[in-house]
Order: C-alpha cells, then sequence, then structure tokens
C-alpha cells in the first residue's frame, strides 16, 4: 500500500455556516509554558511561518497564561498577517461558576480584542459550560457580541449534544470544541451525529492525544513535564501510559511502512472522518509543525481509515481524559 499526496492543504469550512479554512489548524495553548518553557521570539517566528505554510486556522483562549497567549499572538499577527487568518478565541475556561455569565461574557471579548490588538474575532467561544447560568443566557451574550461586530461566528465546547441543541436554538453555533483523536473518540457517540443534524462543526483539539500520538514517546522517561501533566492528565500516569504506548507502537510501525510519521497518519485518519473536521495540533517546534502539515497532504484509503480505527477502537485508551478536580463541566 502507497499513500497518495495532495499537492496543497485542502480547504474545510468550520460547519455549514462558518468560515472556510485550512483542513489543519493551529492550537496556540503551548506557547504559553503549558507543557513546557516556550520562548517568545521563536513562538512568534512559529506562527509566521506557518502562516506562509499555508494554515490559516489559529485558536486561543483568554485562560491560556492568563491573556499571554492572546498577546503574544497580537505581536505575531502584526504587519498584515492577522488579515490571513481565522482567527479564533475563547472565554469562561475551567468551568468555574460565573464565568459564563452574559456580564463577564460582554468583560472578557473586550479584554481579548485588546489584547489580540484586533477589532473582531472570526470565532468566539464559551470554553466551558457555566454550571450556574442557562446555556441560553450565555449564548445570548454571545449572539450580541456577534451584533455588535466584536464575532463574526459563535462556538461552544466539550458539551453534549442536549446542550448543544438548546444553544444552536438560541442562535446558530458555527462550531464546537472537543478533544477527538485515535485516543479520544467518545464524540462519535452522540455529540458528533447531532453536530452534523445542525451543520455544526467540529474543531479537534489534542488530534495527537497531547503528544503521545506522534511517535517520539515511548516511556514516561520521554515525556516533559511528566509530574504536571500526570497531576492533570491520568493517561500519563505510568501503568496507563505504559498500556496506550503499546497501541502507538502499531501506529509507529505502520507508518514506518507506509514511509511517513505517526503524527501524519494519527492527524490524517482525524481528516478523513469528514470535512466537518478540523484538527488543530499545537506544537512549539518548527519541525513538528512542518510533520503535521504532511497530514493534510495525505489521502488515507479506506481500508487503512478502517484498520487505524481497529486499532484503538472506541474506549480502548486507559486512563480518564482529566483528573477529577479538572473535569469542570464536561460534556454538559
Amino acid at each position: 500500500m502507497s499513500l497518495a499526496r495532495r499537492d496543497e492543504i485542502p480547504q474545510h469550512r468550520l460547519g455549514s455556516r462558518g468560515p472556510a479554512v485550512s483542513a489543519l489548524g493551529y492550537g496556540a495553548m503551548g506557547l504559553s509554558g503549558v507543557y513546557g518553557e516556550a520562548d517568545d521570539t521563536e513562538s512568534k517566528r512559529l506562527i509566521r511561518h506557518l502562516v506562509d505554510a499555508g494554515i490559516t486556522h489559529i485558536d486561543t483562549a483568554d485562560v491560556y497564561g492568563r491573556g499571554h497567549n492572546e498577546m503574544l499572538l497580537g505581536q505575531a499577527l502584526s504587519g498584515g498577517l492577522r488579515e490571513r487568518v481565522v482567527l479564533a478565541t475563547k472565554t469562561g475556561g475551567g468551568g468555574a461558576e460565573g464565568l459564563g455569565h452574559p456580564d463577564r461574557i460582554r468583560e472578557a471579548i473586550d479584554a481579548s480584542l485588546k489584547r489580540l490588538g484586533t477589532d473582531h474575532v472570526d470565532v468566539y467561544y464559551l470554553h466551558r459550560v457555566d454550571p450556574s447560568t442557562p446555556i441560553e443566557d450565555s449564548v445570548g451574550a454571545l449572539a450580541d457580541i456577534v451584533a455588535q461586530g466584536k464575532a463574526r461566528h459563535i462556538g461552544l465546547s466539550e458539551v453534549s449534544a442536549e446542550t448543544l441543541r438548546r444553544a444552536h436554538a438560541v442562535h446558530p453555533i458555527a462550531v464546537t470544541q472537543e478533544e477527538y483523536s485515535l485516543f479520544t473518540r467518545d464524540v462519535e457517540a452522540e455529540l458528533l451525529p447531532a453536530a452534523r443534524e445542525l451543520g455544526v462543526g467540529v474543531v479537534a483539539y489534542s488530534p495527537l492525544g497531547r503528544g503521545v500520538l506522534g511517535g517520539s514517546i515511548r516511556s514516561a522517561d520521554d515525556v516533559e513535564n511528566l509530574s504536571a501533566r500526570q497531576q492533570r492528565y491520568p493517561r500519563f500516569e505510568e501503568e496507563a501510559l505504559r498500556e496506550n504506548l503499546t497501541r502507538v507502537d502499531r501506529l509507529r510501525e505502520r507508518a514506518d511502512e507506509l514511509g511517513t510519521t505517526p503524527a501524519a497518519l494519527a492527524l490524517a485518519w482525524l481528516l478523513a472522518q469528514g470535512e466537518d473536521v478540523v484538527p488543530i495540533p499545537g506544537t512549539r517546534r518548527e519541525s513538528n509543525l512542518d510533520g503535521n502539515i504532511e497530514a493534510a497532504r495525505l489521502e488515507l484509503p479506506a481500508e487503512l481509515v478502517a484498520e487505524l480505527s481497529g486499532i484503538f477502537p472506541p474506549g480502548s485508551t486507559a486512563g480518564e481524559r482529566y483528573a477529577s478536580g479538572l473535569r469542570g463541566s464536561i460534556g454538559r
């Protein structure tokens, strides 16, 4: 078996109503020290490189680095680059009570726009459902922001199919952001069918399982900031990680046979799930970025997609996605 390759990164759309974007986007969270130290100068160079390489969708949030990530992107996208990208940010991260209150949302968008150095964002998300605020009220505030021209479209993140329907009844939701990868296929059961029924796109965050599907991690010794990750993500606890890496070994072997990388193969599998699924892998390294972009050019035959699905069946990944204290409003 050989893999066909496209000449250019294809364009997808964020749902039936959202903007057209490169099939592969970029998640900027890691540029604010979440997974290890990041150099701002190098990060800005990386952002400019990815735009020049054809990535037109960049995702951030006000909670990343407590505003640092947005300020960094604002600086990196100055000088005309802002007009070349679909820029998304989020508010209400952490699921704490009150963060989805309309007053809080209205304050948050103004602060984000100031940090980003722009008069609007293309997509504005509610990062997590506020347990103390009805979703209808939160979405009503997001709709007001669209009416004011401060955002072109609105999105949600980590919601249930029921919540998505309730929100969509108030104002069209362009996109929902969910953890989705070979490691995490929960959305396929209910959320993805509901999103497709409503014409809502799915942005897949952590599409490489927080780096594990990239192939460079062969044991716990290879994980940067291991202790911090284990506290947040039980899948990095040694027993769970060891079990999960047995399947990654099979992914690596298949990638070697096909002349590509595990990361590219994992991302190409996700892209093969439909044009309404747009992964946003993040990295601090230009070499990893270029490798990820390769995935958008791969065309996987149906039998290979099925083979990879069989290696990572739904529910087979060891460990919970988040530690119990961090689950917040996941899936509400």
